[in-house]
């Protein structure tokens, strides 16, 4: 503990620099400007109509739709997934204002309440409501990370994303042909040493509340492999892992588990930065799994999308993240060719998930 305290005091005295004017300036002000003269394409609307598949709108209103429009119009995003539609009444609110005001452009998920599960009639009670919620509007299920690191049971044990209690649920999902979108644990180096060698050290630092351990709750290849299992038991549901399944910096592994399991498809938001460090790599995968790999973002913050497409669409070399705590390393271009660019950006969302409006796209 002592060497670690040590460690850690002299990554951040290095990190910790002061200007020649005598400003004190940290890691996250440092931003010098490379003198690297190289062809640049800075995008900021993507080349065809896309389907972003992971978005959060907490509150779907008229006016808020409206203004949403207007913004994703600048993109060139031509549907919205939404995969915070909760359930029940609040869900049939959001579709129904999504129907009155612009039906074309928004996709709602819905999602589910784990409070109470291991009580008598809870299964029977979310399995209703999710039929019921596919009846007023919701096109898949989002799984939030909640469950394998907080979601626990009547009794105090906390409940594993393989848990046979929830089988019904991605059982229905098949049969009613929604996809799930599920997020499981959080990236791997959460989970490990918080000192000089870890690529998240400033992130973790600046946001303490994501550190992980072996025993908070569970380690990562626990959380892993509970996912996998899932997925494994239930051929008929297409699940999509959110953010590469977290194997975006290990493209091998990834490309062993989208052998294995047919039902997997991969979206990559927040993780882009992983997919431009390693452009050669990256452009073989995407070229290998083009029918598997979906448009997602995560956070809607409109100017951070041309990194997205800068990395999909250009062969630029060397230009920076828009997040340093996230990615303090510089990115390239993969300059995908159309025919995959049009399957990652929209042909194959609208295979999978239903009652997209698929006039909106080209072909």
């Amino acid at each position: 503990m002592k060497r670690l305290l040590i460690s850690c005091l002299s990554f951040s005295s290095f990190l910790s620099v002061t200007a020649q004017s005598g400003r004190g300036m940290d890691f996250e002000q440092y931003d010098p400007v490379s003198t690297l003269v190289v062809p640049e394409h800075k995008l900021t609307k993507a080349r065809f109509p896309f389907i972003d598949v992971h978005n959060h709108q907490w509150n779907m209103k008229a006016g808020d739709l409206q203004k949403l429009v207007a913004q994703m119009d600048q993109l060139n995003m031509k549907v919205m997934v939404n995969l915070s539609g909760g359930n029940g009444n609040s869900l049939e609110n959001m579709t129904s204002a999504i129907r009155n005001t612009a039906p074309k452009r928004f996709i709602v998920f819905a999602n589910i309440d784990f409070g109470g599960i291991g009580k008598s009639g809870w299964m029977e009670g979310a399995v209703k409501q999710l039929r019921e919620d596919v009846q007023h509007g919701a096109n898949g299920l989002k799984i939030f990370k909640n469950l394998g690191l907080s979601v626990k049971d009547n009794t105090g044990k906390r409940v594993t994303i393989d848990d046979p209690r929830l089988d019904p649920i991605w059982s229905l999902c098949g049969e009613l042909k929604i996809p799930v979108l599920i997020h499981t644990a959080d990236p791997r180096p959460f989970w490990d040493p918080v000192d000089e060698h870890n690529e998240r050290w400033l992130e973790i630092t600046t946001h303490p509340g994501r550190k992980r351990s072996d025993t908070d709750p569970a380690p990562w290849d626990t959380l892993i492999e509970e996912q996998h299992r899932m997925f494994a038991k239930h051929p008929e549901t297409i699940f999509i892992a959110a953010h590469f399944g977290w194997y975006p910096n290990d493209l091998g592994k990834l490309t062993a588990l989208l052998n294995r399991l047919p039902n997997v498809y991969v979206e990559f938001g927040a993780v882009i930065a992983e997919l431009g460090r390693q452009p050669r790599a990256a452009k073989s995968f995407f070229e290998k799994f083009q029918d598997r790999i979906l448009f997602g973002k995560d956070s809607w913050v409109p100017e951070e999308y041309a990194t997205y497409f800068r990395v999909l669409e250009t062969e630029d070399e060397y230009f920076p993240y828009h997040k340093k705590y996230h990615a303090f390393w510089r990115m390239y271009g993969m300059g995908l060719p159309d025919p995959v660019l049009k399957k990652i950006y929209y042909k194959n969302a609208l295979r999978i998930i239903p009652h997209i409006d698929a006039t909106q796209f080209p072909d």
